[in-house]
């Protein structure tokens, strides 16, 4: 009976497809969203990036009478880099700009999110970028846990 539930669960998942990464990457962060996306886009401007866009849902969401937590979105880039990605895979313009999401969830806890350029990779199914995908992972690493650190 095990052997048989064992094939059978095998069978099952690889109906379905997987992804070898995550899609998003997280970090915790002991500041408020506010001061953490504050952080962000002044080292992002520091280190040469341009900022597009900041978006403040929350304050958007009052505007409508609508209340959601502490969430805003920082959309920045670097056509220096985001041009070689769109040479790999022009599909991946949807994805570019560069975003990071800064909220809050329901126990309180700030979190800045982006999306993995691992997952990007593979969502886009890019050949031949694999420097440039290491690149903007060590930028966007960098970045995020420079906001958050203390």
């Amino acid at each position: 009976m095990k052997k048989i539930l064992s094939v059978a669960t095998l069978l099952l998942t690889a109906s379905f497809p997987l992804f070898a990464t995550e899609s998003l990457i997280k970090y915790e962060s002991q500041y408020s969203v506010k001061e953490t996306a504050d952080r962000f886009e002044s080292i992002a401007k520091s280190k040469g990036l341009t900022v597009f866009a900041r978006i403040d849902h929350q304050k958007n969401a009052g505007s409508v009478d609508l209340t959601l937590r502490p969430t805003e979105v920082i959309i920045f880039g670097n056509p220096k880099v985001g041009t070689p990605l769109m040479q790999c895979a022009q599909s991946v313009a949807i994805d570019l700009p560069q975003k990071i999401l800064v909220s809050e969830d329901a126990e309180h806890k700030v979190w800045l999110t982006y999306n993995n350029p691992e997952y990007l990779k593979e969502r886009h199914e890019m050949t031949g970028c694999d420097e440039v995908i290491k690149k903007v992972s060590g930028v966007l690493s960098n970045l995020s846990k420079a906001a958050i650190a203390k």
